[in-house]
């Protein structure tokens, strides 16, 4: 510990995973400034407040949440003292265009009965079986890839051995491995949908991404009372309470280095703030783009690290429930193959996308005024590229058809009791938080790209330098990121060990 109180660290950027990053390294004795460029911590977990509806602007499900306990407990406190989370059921509602209704439950007895809305023998039988086969894939990958910040693959091979390594289902996809052990279209598209969490494709990520399944049907489905945002109001308590300094306001603009090392930071008022060893929040590739100013020979060795999707994100208020809609909600394509297709293969806006929709007052009627509405609605698109992205007008075509599907799939006069209105493009998205082609999942799980792996969290470049985020391992989503700024503590004090920093 004394060791670790002479060497300074600034972490760029207070999202949820910088801030898991400056908690877990206060917690062993580092001293720890935190820069943000916005006005408030939490990254993409935001809120709006407007016309007295309250919409969380980006995530809406809490998931693992003892990834989050953690960093309480390791404080000799209890997340319940910041945060108060509740289960929410059903986990969600799937919507399809023929009429089909299907709610998913972690109650077995309860999940039986959705079932038999399907009509399909021996489905019950294939789907718990199914989820067997998740669970021996989530608890597999959780061993290594999460608890122990497996980083390469050459990590995954030297951790799991050829033995484990036969076991994971990699040598096939989401999709084919769900139409072989599914056999009911309805529930292909449902299980296929659990990519949404990483903001990917059913078509292109390897099968072993069918663990997060597990992460539901073993964990449960969380919300944070009073709204999602409470949970970095939460975490930036406990962050200041161990003596990590925030400025808020406060972007930086560059990182100054010296050959191999990086020396500080310059913010955006020009001052000049040294440290010891850096942590960037800020995704790695704009961080590299922007901020070390790397050239393309450099940049080129990123390719693989693809941004994942972006969203067109709608959030209403109503001047009426809509008693329709559970708290989570999905509105499948007609055909969801070709979603996937359109946007992650091709590149364009689907005309007809699966949408996620939110209600959040079904669980929490804070969130809008009595007799009213909140809903989100979330389909993935393309993220931005260099040039030919869709116009305003693209976007606004595109929210047409979303709610006219809604309309027509089950809730008949939405359009008209809209009495306010938020929306965000992919644009607005990389704007606020300069992530990657506006992706809002960090990058994007591939097969064949990158293995479904994400950048490393220490820096190939720079001895002191290190990332946390969506971008690096273990990836996208809220107990993801905040599980990688442990792991990068861990990294960085085991480095400091061996005098690798």
């Amino acid at each position: 510990m004394a060791s670790n109180i002479s060497k300074k660290v600034i972490v760029i950027g207070a999202g949820l995973g910088g801030l898991s990053a400056a908690i877990s390294l206060a917690l062993k004795g580092f001293p720890v400034h935190l820069f943000e460029k916005n006005d408030k911590v939490g990254g993409k977990l935001n809120v709006l407040k407007k016309d007295g509806f309250s919409f969380d602007l980006g995530p809406s499900i809490l998931t693992l949440p003892h990834y989050f306990r953690r960093l309480w407990t390791r404080t000799g406190r209890r997340m319940e003292e910041d945060v108060t989370i509740e289960t929410v059921t059903p986990h969600w509602r799937n919507f399809f265009e023929d009429g089909t209704v299907v709610d998913l439950h972690m109650d077995p007895v309860e999940m039986k009965r959705e079932l038999t809305k399907l009509s399909d023998p021996g489905l019950e039988k294939r789907f718990f079986e199914y989820l067997e086969y998740s669970a021996e894939q989530y608890d597999l990958i959780e061993k290594g890839y999460f608890e122990n910040g497996l980083d390469t693959k050459q990590d995954f091979v030297s951790f799991y051995k050829l033995k484990n390594l036969l076991k994971i289902d990699y040598w096939t996809t989401m999709h084919k491995r769900n139409k072989r052990r599914l056999k009911n279209p309805y529930l292909i598209d449902i299980m296929d949908y659990f990519i949404k969490y990483v903001g990917s494709s059913a078509l292109n990520s390897p099968a072993f991404m069918n663990l997060m399944p597990t992460i539901q049907f073993r964990y449960d489905l969380w919300y944070v009372k009073g709204g999602m945002y409470n949970l970095a109001i939460g975490m930036e308590r406990l962050a200041k309470g161990l003596g990590v300094e925030i400025s808020l306001n406060a972007e930086v603009t560059e990182i100054e280095r010296d050959e191999n090392r990086v020396k500080g930071i310059r913010l955006a008022d020009g001052s000049f703030h040294a440290s010891d060893i850096i942590v960037s929040n800020m995704e790695v590739i704009p961080a590299y783009e922007k901020l070390l100013k790397e050239d393309d020979v450099f940049m080129d060795k990123l390719k693989p690290f693809e941004p994942a999707c972006s969203g067109l994100v709608l959030h209403l208020g109503t001047n009426r429930p809509f008693p329709q809609l559970a708290h989570h909600n999905f509105f499948f394509a007609k055909d969801q193959e070709k979603h996937f297709r359109t946007v992650f293969d091709e590149g364009r806006i689907p005309e007809d996308p699966t949408l996620y929709v939110v209600a959040p007052s079904r669980t929490d009627t804070s969130v809008c005024p009595e007799g009213c509405d909140n809903i989100k609605i979330l389909p993935h698109i393309p993220h931005l590229k260099k040039e030919g992205n869709p116009s305003r007008e693209d976007y606004i075509a595109l929210r047409n058809r979303i709610l006219e599907k809604m309309e027509r799939t089950a809730l008949p006069g939405l359009r008209e009791s809209i009495i306010t209105e938020d929306m965000w493009t992919p644009e607005d998205i990389q704007r606020r938080y300069y992530s990657n082609g506006g992706s809002i999942y960090g990058v994007v799980s591939d097969r064949k790209k990158n293995f479904a792996m994400k950048c490393p969290k220490k820096s190939t470049k720079y001895t002191n330098l290190y990332f946390t985020g969506g971008s690096v391992n273990p990836g996208g989503g809220m107990p993801m990121v905040v599980l990688s700024g442990q792991n990068v503590a861990d990294m960085i004090d085991e480095d400091l060990s061996g005098r690798d920093v």
